[in-house]
């Protein structure tokens, strides 16, 4: 089954008459995969390792390793640190907090605001830290 973007299954769930049949003739479409799938794939995609990944994003070694074989759960802050560690760009960013059922960055919130503006000047995890620092604002993984 080819598929489909947002826009279009918006569209169809819009003309549909049927949740339930919706749902069935959607189903492979509304499927989001499992955050450790997701973070190990795109290693495979990116050609990274997820040492490398772990060792970018700040996250400690034995939580990091967690996240990927899929024994922990991310909070939003250790999603938006994977993000800096594979140096997603914004779209890559929010994508990866989809995938984690995570709300996205949100410009109108001031820490989510530094945070999009370092990710968009490709600035590193330890570079956002420390711009965040300098704003009083919460350092992630502060959580």
């Amino acid at each position: 089954m080819k598929e489909s973007s947002t826009s279009a299954l918006l569209h169809r769930l819009f003309n549909s008459n049927d949740l339930e049949n919706f749902f069935e003739c959607n189903a492979d479409a509304m499927q989001t995969p499992e955050f450790h799938a997701y973070i190990q794939n795109l290693c495979g995609e990116l050609k990274l390792v997820p040492e490398q990944v772990i060792r970018y994003s700040g996250i400690e070694r034995t939580y990091g390793h967690q996240l990927f074989n899929g024994t922990r759960k991310p909070s939003r802050d250790k999603v938006i640190q994977l993000a800096f560690g594979f140096a997603l760009d914004l779209d890559g960013a929010q994508r990866l907090l989809q995938i984690a059922l995570k709300s996205p960055l949100y410009p109108k919130i001031r820490r989510d605001a530094a945070v999009i503006f370092c990710i968009d000047r490709h600035k590193d995890f330890w570079e956002t830290q420390s711009v965040l620092h300098s704003l009083g604002l919460t350092l992630l993984g502060g959580e």
